[in-house]
């Protein structure tokens, strides 16, 4: 008899880890969840509940507070995704940002090494910092700008978690993949620490107009969340990918007011959009790219990788989860 399989996801309660978590209990794994839920939320494992009978555990709690119960648990798996979200988060909280992404990553990686699993770290598009060239390829220089703008901390903390990563993995104890995750939407992601997509699909349902910032010709290039859960499954299953970084996401590129004019089309809304200067929202001297693109030719020849969901998918489906959320409250 095969041996079930026990994996642990680290902000498994968040948008992405809640994705991922289904898809690894629709394989027969049993999962431990540990998330503190500062930004992840009960309500996004409900269906991973359902699914899961005996093979869900979920510890509410920081990596680090967990780690010395979770010490005797064999686990052939660990994604470590439990991080400062948002990028209004890291402004507002810089020091509990640093902490996350530090300590906690600190925290999973010894667990994986007690268990020798193997290991994923969910990084960030953000260690490009404002890199000059456009697609970002995975062996580029990071391009930061000074330590006394708080903005580029999040991706300087997510770079070292890299350094941490991959100087275990060269001395040959920890079977390790670090993934680069680019802009990323859909289904449970909220609005609340700034994510542009549900901030303008909230908007447009109450009939106000979408806020976008600068002149809205900055570009992004979206994934959604169920194609980036399927390839954060499909990086670390993959030996091949172990001890390498990689960017993950889709590489088309759509600006910002293109995505509030596609919102305003599928909800129908006469809200209209205005444009909002940055330092308005931000504090001054905030900096934001023009575009954010990823080279994905790694990961597509080492496992094929090719975001699959289209972008009126996502906004749809998205649309549809806020009008339910929206009848469910009015009937409460």
């Amino acid at each position: 008899m095969t041996e079930r399989r026990t994996i642990l996801v680290t902000g498994g309660a968040g948008f992405i880890g809640s994705h991922l978590v289904e898809r690894l209990l629709e394989r027969g794994d049993a999962v431990t969840v540990v998330d503190d839920l500062s930004t992840g939320r009960e309500a996004n494992l409900s269906r991973a509940r359902d699914m899961a009978q005996d093979r869900l555990q979920v510890v509410r709690a920081k990596v680090s507070e967990a780690e010395a119960s979770l010490q005797g648990t064999r686990f052939h798996e660990i994604f470590h995704l439990a991080a400062a979200v948002g990028v209004r988060r890291v402004l507002e909280e810089p020091v509990e940002s640093l902490e996350t992404n530090l300590l906690e990553t600190a925290a999973a990686i010894r667990l994986a090494e007690r268990s020798d699993a193997a290991f994923l770290l969910a990084s960030s598009s953000e260690v490009y910092g404002k890199a000059p060239r456009v697609p970002f390829r995975e062996d580029d220089d990071m391009v930061f700008g000074p330590t006394s703008v708080t903005r580029w901390s999040y991706g300087c903390s997510k770079a070292i978690d890299e350094h941490m990563v991959l100087a275990r993995a060269s001395r040959g104890g920890l079977r390790a993949v670090v993934a680069r995750i680019f802009n990323t939407v859909g289904p449970r992601q909220i609005g609340h620490w700034g994510m542009v997509l549900p901030r303008f699909i909230d908007a447009a349902l109450e009939g106000r107009p979408l806020q976008v910032h600068g002149d809205g010709l900055q570009s992004r290039c979206f994934v959604d969340v169920r194609d980036m859960a399927r390839g954060l499954e499909q990086l670390l299953g993959c030996p091949q990918a172990h001890g390498r970084v990689f960017n993950i996401g889709s590489d088309v590129p759509l600006s910002i007011r293109s995505l509030a004019e596609q919102v305003l089309s599928i909800t129908g809304s006469r809200g209209g959009l205005v444009l909002v200067p940055y330092e308005s929202v931000y504090p001054i001297g905030f900096e934001d790219l023009r575009a954010r693109q990823p080279d994905l030719a790694r990961i597509r020849g080492t496992i094929g990788f090719e975001a699959t969901v289209p972008m009126v998918r996502t906004i749809e489906d998205l649309v549809t989860s806020a009008r339910a959320t929206r009848a469910e409250g009015r009937a409460a």
